[in-house]
Parts: C-alpha cells; sequence; structure tokens
C-alpha cells in the first residue's frame, strides 16, 4: 500500500507543529518540487540503491496551492525500507517542501562523508508505514481484561499492576511493546474514566 498525493497522508508518530514559521526560503512551488526531485534521485545514485514509489503527499490540489495545512509529507521505498519525510515546520507548501530537499542533501552528505551503514541508521528515524497499513490498537478494556461496565480506575489501576509484573521486558515473556501497548491502556482508561493522568 503507497501513501496517497491527496490530501496529506501524515505518518503515525510522527506530532503535528501548532504554530509555524515564515521561513527564510526564496524558492517557488515548483521551484521546490523540482529540488527535491533532483535531491532524492541524487541520493539514489549517490548511495548505489534504488529509490522506488516517491509519492509527494499534501492538501496541494488544482486551485487550492496555499491549502490551510501546509504540511508535506515524502514517501518512498529505499533499500527495502518504507522512508518518510514529514515537514510541517513552515506556514507555506513550498517551504515545508524545500525543507524536504535540504533534509534529503543532508543524508548526501553523509554518504560523502560517512558510510552507508551511517546513511541506513539515519534513515531508520523516517521509516514508517504507509497510512492505513497500520495494525489497529486494542481497546483499554481489551488490553487490560476489564470488561465490566463499572469499571473503576482502582480496578484500571490494580489490574495494570497485576499485568505488568508480567508484561514488563525484564521478566520472562514480557517485551517493550507488550509493556508500552499495557502503559497506553492504563492511561486511555484513566483518561476516559475523568481520572487522566499529566
Amino acid at each position: 500500500m503507497t501513501a496517497a498525493a491527496f490530501p496529506l497522508a501524515w505518518p503515525a508518530g510522527f506530532p503535528r507543529r501548532t504554530t509555524r514559521e515564515k521561513g527564510a526560503f526564496r524558492t517557488s512551488l515548483s521551484g521546490a518540487l523540482d529540488n527535491v526531485r533532483k535531491s532524492i534521485e541524487g541520493f539514489a545514485r549517490d548511495s548505489g540503491k534504488r529509490v522506488d514509489g516517491i509519492t509527494l503527499s499534501s492538501n496541494v490540489t488544482l486551485g487550492v496551492s496555499k491549502p490551510a495545512d501546509p504540511g508535506v509529507a515524502v514517501w518512498f521505498v529505499w533499500d527495502g525500507m518504507q522512508v518518510c519525510i514529514p515537514v510541517d515546520r513552515y506556514s507555506t507548501v513550498e517551504a515545508n517542501i524545500q525543507a524536504i530537499h535540504h533534509i534529503v542533501e543532508a543524508r548526501r552528505v553523509e554518504l560523502r562523508h560517512g558510510t552507508l551503514a551511517l546513511v541506513r541508521a539515519s534513515l531508520r528515524g523516517f521509516i514508517a508505514p504507509p497510512p492505513g497499513s497500520e495494525p489497529r490498537q486494542r481497546h483499554w478494556q481489551d488490553v487490560l481484561d476489564l470488561t465490566s461496565p463499572s469499571v473503576t480506575t482502582g480496578d484500571v489501576e490494580s489490574r495494570f499492576k497485576a499485568l505488568s509484573k508480567q508484561r514488563h521486558p525484564d521478566m520472562p515473556g514480557g517485551s517493550n511493546e507488550a509493556m508500552a501497548e499495557l502503559n497506553r491502556a492504563r492511561d486511555e482508561a484513566l483518561k476516559e474514566l475523568g481520572n487522566g493522568r499529566g
């Protein structure tokens, strides 16, 4: 599954900006697009690895070049890794696209002065499954195994404490993923029951 070009397909796990900067880039939308295309082509050439499935995702359409949400995400597959570089720091689409150009150029600098392994490691921070392919999160009641219609915050805390002894990564059969799911379930339960944490 590939990301959609429209509307903006933002990767899970990357927070959105609530305030944006003007940006000092002096480029047009077409110029920024051309810069990103050339950067990605150069990155593929420099690394000796194919880049496939390039999709620039944004809220730009014919007739709407300045959408209210100027965020942009470039999705592509490099060396078998699904990569997404999302930027919404700036108040215009062209500035965010130009920022992506500079991010890709930084990977090219890493290639020139480092190793392919270094670039692979830096791109792991940009790994993202295409939107819609993420597994659905289980509801907190399923994670905590609390199905009663009258669950209390005390029930949640008690069950969390018992399950964390099994799911903690230091315990046999436990893992970071299982503990993260348990923490999320507890936080969601407490929030829903009116005793939100933090």
